[in-house]
């Protein structure tokens, strides 16, 4: 494939772009946003540019892909950060301006939902940025974590080599965002076992491809924003899963799909996040999330052995719905350091 283009980096008192391409919700739950701002602003030394939906629920897929072309085509704007995920992005594709936004790469952060605009820049050879949102890392209660720090200054401002490291503590839990004694106070944490690691024998390099499993499904089925099989080859994959928690016959499945397309036995290497297992709408005990994790490494080893079982596999890393997070750059190079145990990543 063609060298990946790594847009030019923001520098403090840059202008950045505020978007909602999924949906409105910061008009709706403002705290954890206000928040977020104000960190952007007042702790990375950011202004932010807010665009026109980015407050407003139920705006039109027109109007919402409207808000990123015109945020990539705007000269004053050196990043666009997403405020949050949702379900419904996938529209907004369509409607994007590829030649407009393939002249004027800028880093795009933002993961979930915003797994669709992470591979559609991916797609046009744009290097962007699998993590970073305003109401969820910025807008994090009680302190911005020092870990998610590090990573977003990282790929915010910098360009070399960066070392993902393993999260003795880990959290999922959220208190109500409307309730503003949730922000007074640090999440609920709890201790990490540490990654695991599977076929570590060798040393891996290659572009990273991935995001939210359940939304990389959905842009196969739509056959949106990817590319034929042979581009990914020994490339790095990285995915996770989120707020709705696939079962691990779900992630089976969904895997043996990708498998099945030529797509998995690409990769020379696999970057698993640490299995969500707590939600708003679902709680499990410290037994059944133990489970719930088991049961989906499971269920990649399985398609692993089926389809890919030469890849080095790392389980649990800190990426996408965990806290702390560590920003993957989608299309950027990953390397993984099986003897030594390590993973780096450049920004």
């Amino acid at each position: 494939m063609a060298v990946p283009i790594y847009p030019p980096k923001p520098q403090p008192g840059d202008c950045v772009a505020i978007v909602s391409p999924s949906r409105g919700l910061p008009g709706e739950v403002p705290l954890p946003y206000e928040l977020g701002l104000r960190r952007l602003q007042e702790d990375f030394q950011l202004r932010a540019v807010e665009y026109p939906t980015t407050r407003t629920m139920g705006a039109s897929p027109q109007a919402r892909a409207s808000d990123i072309n015109a945020a990539f085509a705007d000269p004053q704007v050196k990043a666009v950060i997403a405020s949050v995920g949702g379900s419904d992005q996938i529209t907004v594709l369509r409607y994007l301006d590829r030649d407009l936004i393939r002249a004027n790469p800028k880093p795009f952060f933002g993961y979930s939902d915003n797994t669709n605009l992470v591979l559609f820049l991916r797609s046009l050879g744009i290097v962007s940025f699998h993590g970073g949102m305003v109401m969820t890392q910025y807008g994090r209660p009680g302190t911005l974590h020092p870990m998610t720090a590090e990573s977003l200054r990282a790929a915010l401002f910098s360009s070399g080599e960066f070392e993902l490291r393993q999260a003795p503590l880990f959290g999922e839990v959220l208190g109500s965002w409307h309730d503003p004694r949730t922000f007074e106070v640090e999440p609920q944490m709890e201790p990490a076992e540490g990654w695991i690691w599977h076929n570590a024998n060798r040393v891996v390099e290659g572009a990273g491809w991935g995001g939210d499993l359940e939304i990389v499904s959905w842009l196969l089925m739509a056959d949106l924003a990817v590319q034929p099989v042979e581009v990914y080859s020994g490339g790095v994959l990285f995915l996770e899963t989120g707020d709705s928690m696939p079962s691990a016959e779900e992630v089976y499945v969904i895997m043996r799909s990708m498998g099945e397309r030529g797509l998995l036995e690409q990769f020379s290497a696999l970057l698993m996040g640490r299995p969500k297992t707590w939600s708003r709408h679902r709680t499990l005990d410290a037994g059944q999330k133990t489970q719930f994790r088991q049961a989906q490494r499971e269920a990649v080893l399985r398609a692993l052995a089926e389809y890919a079982p030469q890849a080095v596999a790392v389980f649990d890393v800190d990426l996408g719905h965990t806290d702390p997070q560590l920003v993957i750059p989608c299309g950027g190079t990953i390397r993984v350091d099986g003897p030594e145990r390590r993973v780096f990543v450049t920004y």
